[in-house]
């Protein structure tokens, strides 16, 4: 009877040490197949291009490719949505910019909910801004575009790329910091706002660097200043909001990687080491450079906080500005 006892205990200790092994051999053979990587916008956006170029990364360093899966629409929610409803098993993820912060308080209905349907797997790369101006406006720094716009109430406007955008939400963050009326001019899509910028159809936009470099060196529009907390190396000249005594006036695109919610904790953090792995690659840090792209990893905790405290701030700005829920 003792020996049958023994047996049996030496049985279920076997078993316990099998079944507590499972998760750490599962991360160990994922991925087995290729991973699906949604991406927001249409291919050539900058999330596209992030998305691409870091996931090529991670596909060499992982064994098996990571898939671009371009879904555009919806302001980028119709990707977030999918993703939401995927399977959670580590083969789907999402490479998101700001939208997942600002859809809650600009959209009445969503399809997911963004702080229960997606986890963060990490925080990727940011891709920083610059207000420029039209050659006619008779403003060198952003000290005097404030001043001006003081003495001109509603005489001045700005170019978006339309409501809801960061563009947008950066030029409405500078009027509520600082009580100033600049008409809003909405466009469909940042590339036709810089075109009216260009051609003096509006006085101002904001735009990403990496999108209007070209045309700085052509001197089609001024740089007056950059919405980051450092300098930009291929705008060193042009000084932060921080330097010009506007250390709120910050707005950068970041990006970070989502995955379904119940996705197993061992592959999220199998992801999350090949994703800081990648952004410290030479290689890739150079591609990177080269699109005005800045390398900014980030743990899911510290991800996941960016998501909180900008959801948080968008929501502030969208009702100052009084934006309407579509």
């Amino acid at each position: 009877m003792k020996t049958m006892l023994h047996l049996a205990a030496a049985v279920t200790a076997a078993c316990a040490c099998l079944t507590a092994g499972i998760p750490q051999a599962a991360a160990q053979a994922y991925p087995s197949k290729p991973i699906r990587m949604i991406l927001p916008f249409p291919a050539g956006a900058p999330s596209d291009l992030v998305g691409r170029l870091i996931g090529q990364k991670m596909s060499e360093q992982l064994g098996q490719n990571l898939v671009p899966d371009n879904r555009a629409g919806a302001g980028g929610n119709l990707a977030l949505g999918m993703t939401a409803t995927s399977p959670a098993d580590g083969y789907t993820v999402a490479v998101t910019s700001p939208t997942v912060a600002i859809s809650p308080s600009l959209y009445k209905k969503l399809s997911y909910n963004g702080q229960k349907d997606l986890v963060p797997v990490a925080r990727l790369a940011a891709i920083e801004n610059v207000m420029v101006v039209h050659p006619s406006v008779p403003v060198k720094n952003l000290r005097e575009y404030i001043a001006l716009a003081k003495a001109r109430p509603g005489v001045l406007n700005y170019g978006s790329g339309g409501a809801g955008t960061t563009n947008h939400l950066a030029n409405e963050l500078l009027k509520y910091l600082q009580k100033i009326n600049v008409v809003h001019v909405p466009y469909k899509g940042a590339t036709l706002a810089t075109v009216a910028a260009i051609s003096g159809e509006v006085d101002q936009t904001i735009v990403s660097v990496a999108s209007i470099l070209p045309l700085i060196r052509q001197k089609k529009v001024r740089p007056i200043v950059v919405l980051s907390q450092k300098r930009v190396p291929n705008l060193p000249e042009v000084p932060t909001s921080s330097e010009a005594g506007y250390p709120e006036f910050r707005m950068s695109i970041w990006y970070g990687m989502l995955a379904p919610a119940g996705t197993p904790p061992e592959i999220i953090n199998r992801l999350t080491q090949e994703a800081q792995k990648a952004l410290a690659s030479k290689d890739l840090l150079q591609k990177l450079d080269q699109q005005s792209i800045t390398p900014w990893y980030g743990s899911p905790a510290l991800f996941g906080e960016l998501i909180r405290t900008e959801t948080t701030r968008f929501a502030t700005i969208i009702k100052s500005a009084g934006i309407k829920q579509q």
